[in-house]
């Protein structure tokens, strides 16, 4: 599976430009990426800065000679690359599993052009198998999960709300201090209704919902590299 995340990293690779503002993701197919990234950036000679969504890639960005800017220095860019948890035919997304969802969304609407970079077990033809993540603030957690839960019954869907913990049993908590409810929904059959929905609740901070956004999604398969583009 590292190969064809690896594969999907490289094609992804070929969009970016000398002199380029980046959007750099994170999780494990965006780490392989800023890897290359650095690499290509050696060998060419390759000039540009970039915006990590994570402390965790900024750490590893910094490491490999990165040049890193912030969005209040730099607030518009020309393309972002990232992972997804799942996406399916128009390029919905799930994200989050990472939790990094809400300074990924940040950076990924700052950019001119947003592209995914996933292995074909990513695919989906319906989303929400994979927990969707909802990161909340810590105050009045009892009562936002519960006004979360209504939210999502009242568009169809529905299932448990778990809080995501560490394995020493700690809840995990996300670079912004917040803390994130998975959503064990099973099947999202109107991603953007629900997204809409989710939007509007009080003391969630972002949900991991990714609706048209993506330009187009560089699928990494055991027959190939396809390139899925948004209509």
């Amino acid at each position: 599976m590292d190969e064809l995340k690896k594969a999907a990293a490289a094609e992804a690779l070929t969009l970016v430009e000398s002199g380029m503002r980046l959007g750099l993701g994170t999780g494990s197919t965006a780490k392989i990426f800023v890897d290359l990234l650095a690499e290509r950036m050696k060998r060419e000679g390759l000039k540009l800065i970039a915006v990590p969504t994570s402390e965790a890639t900024r750490l590893q960005a910094e490491s490999l000679g990165i040049p890193l800017t912030t969005l209040d220095e730099t607030p518009e860019l020309d393309l972002a690359i990232d992972g997804a948890d799942e996406l399916d035919a128009q390029l919905n997304l799930i994200k989050g599993g990472g939790a990094a969802h809400l300074r990924e969304k940040i950076v990924e609407l700052a950019a001119k052009r947003f592209v995914v970079i996933a292995d074909e077990t990513k695919e989906v033809a319906v989303l929400g198998k994979f927990p969707l993540p909802l990161e909340v603030v810590p105050f009045g957690l009892e009562a936002t999960r519960q006004h979360l839960t209504r939210v999502i019954e009242k568009v169809g869907c529905a299932g448990e709300l778990r809080f995501r913990m560490k394995a020493d049993g700690t809840l995990v908590k996300t670079d912004g201090g917040n803390l994130i409810l998975d959503a064990h929904l099973g099947s999202i059959p109107d991603p953007a209704r629900l997204a809409d929905a989710l939007d509007h609740v009080t003391g969630l901070v972002e949900h991991g919902l990714f609706i048209g956004m993506a330009e187009r999604a560089i699928l990494a398969t055991h027959q190939g590299v396809r390139v899925i583009k948004r209509a």
